[in-house]
C-alpha cells in the first residue's frame, strides 16, 4: 500500500508540473507576453476570459487525477496481467520505443473519434461533454478540461493501448507527453502551422489547430484528435474546414504585410 501511495504522490506531482509547463508556456507566450506579436496567428478574434481559464484548470486537475487512478489500477492490480506491459527496455529494439508511440497515437485517434461521437449524443453531451464545450474559444488550458466521467472514458484508452501493444513505461511516458502536446496545439487558439504545410501531403492527413477550433466554435463535425482520416471517411469533417484554414492563413499573411508597412523606418 505504501508503494501505491508513494507512486500516486509522485505521478500526481509530475503530472501537475507537466500540465502547467506544457500548457502554461504556450499560454504565457501567446496570451500574456507576446499577444500583439502573435495576434495575426489568432483563429478567433475574441479572447476567452480569466474565468474561463480558471474553470479549465480546475477541470483539468480533476481529469489528471482520474488519469493517474486509471494508471495505478493498470499497474498495481491484476489488470496488469491482461496487458502487454514489459519491464526490461531491451526486450525490444530502441527504435520500437518511437514506433510504438506512433502506433499508440493511431489507436488513440480511433478510440477518441468514436468516443467523441458518443459524447456528442444528446444523453452524454448534456451530462458530460458540455463541460469541455464551455470553452467555445479554447486555450492551452482546455486540453484536459473534461467532466470527471468523460475523463474516465478518455483515460481508459491507456488500457486499450497496453492490451494491444507491448509497451514499456518509457513508451507510455513518451506517448502521454506527445498526446498532450498535440492536444495543447489543437486547443491553442492560434494557427502556427508554417505556410508550406498547406501544400504538403501532411495537410491531407493531420489535424490543425483550425480543424479542432472549428469543432469548438461550431459544436459539430471535426471529431478526430490527431488525423483527418476518420472524419473524412465518415463524412463528419466540417465542409468549410479547408476554406476556413485558408482564410486564417490569408489573414495571417495580410497582417504580416500590414505590419511591415506600418513599421517605422
Amino acid at each position: 500500500m505504501n508503494k501505491i501511495i508513494e507512486t500516486f504522490i509522485h505521478m500526481m506531482s509530475v503530472s501537475v508540473i507537466r500540465y502547467f509547463l506544457l500548457a502554461g508556456i504556450p499560454f504565457l507566450l501567446f496570451y500574456l507576453l507576446l499577444p500583439r506579436y502573435f495576434q495575426r496567428f489568432k483563429i478567433q478574434e475574441r479572447y476567452a476570459s480569466n474565468k474561463d481559464f480558471l474553470r479549465e484548470i480546475w477541470y483539468s486537475m480533476q481529469s489528471t487525477l482520474m488519469f493517474i487512478v486509471i494508471t495505478l489500477l493498470i499497474w498495481f492490480t491484476p489488470v496488469k496481467n491482461i496487458t502487454r506491459i514489459y519491464d526490461h527496455i531491451l526486450d525490444y529494439p530502441v527504435w520500437y520505443i518511437f514506433g510504438s508511440v506512433f502506433i499508440a497515437l493511431v489507436i488513440h485517434d480511433t478510440y477518441f473519434y468514436w468516443l467523441h461521437r458518443v459524447l456528442h449524443s444528446k444523453f452524454f453531451y448534456r451530462r458530460t461533454h458540455q463541460v469541455h464545450h464551455q470553452s467555445m474559444n479554447p486555450s492551452p488550458w482546455t486540453a484536459y478540461s473534461f467532466h470527471v466521467l468523460e475523463a474516465i472514458g478518455e483515460g481508459m484508452v491507456l488500457l486499450v493501448i497496453v492490451m494491444i501493444l507491448p509497451m514499456h513505461q518509457y513508451n507510455i511516458l513518451l506517448f502521454t507527453i506527445a498526446a498532450f502536446m498535440i492536444n495543447v496545439y489543437g486547443h491553442l487558439g492560434y494557427e502556427i502551422a508554417p505556410k508550406w504545410f498547406r501544400r504538403t501531403w501532411l495537410f491531407e492527413m493531420l489535424n490543425t489547430s483550425v480543424h479542432h477550433n472549428l469543432h469548438h466554435s461550431k459544436f459539430v463535425g471535426n471529431y478526430g484528435l490527431y488525423f483527418r482520416f476518420w472524419d473524412r471517411l465518415m463524412k463528419t469533417e466540417n465542409p468549410n474546414y479547408v476554406k476556413e484554414y485558408d482564410a486564417v492563413m490569408a489573414k495571417r499573411a495580410e497582417k504580416k504585410e500590414m505590419s511591415k508597412v506600418l513599421k517605422p523606418a
